[in-house]
């Protein structure tokens, strides 16, 4: 059986061929550009709750800095019985 020679193809065809789908490519750029306006707006909102700071050079054990570390015994109706 005779060998059928292949044409070469066109440069464009072989370089597109490696690249990811266009609807791909729109996704993943309209998700970075979602991404990046929510963070600039959480950013600028800053914290969502009064008395949150963020993470500082203090190496504490990561409380409010006003002497409550935000416990169970903080919590109102949290009563230590046994349940009845």
């Amino acid at each position: 059986m005779a060998e059928v020679p292949r044409s070469p193809r066109p440069a464009g065809v072989t370089a597109r061929r490696y690249l990811p789908p266009l609807a791909l490519c729109g996704f993943l750029l309209l998700f970075a550009l979602v991404f990046s306006v929510s963070y600039a707006v959480g950013s600028a909102a800053g914290p969502v709750a009064p008395g949150m700071h963020g993470t500082g050079g203090s190496g504490g054990s990561g409380g409010s800095g006003d002497g409550t570390g935000g416990s169970m015994e903080d919590m109102p109706g949290m009563g230590h019985g046994s349940g009845g």
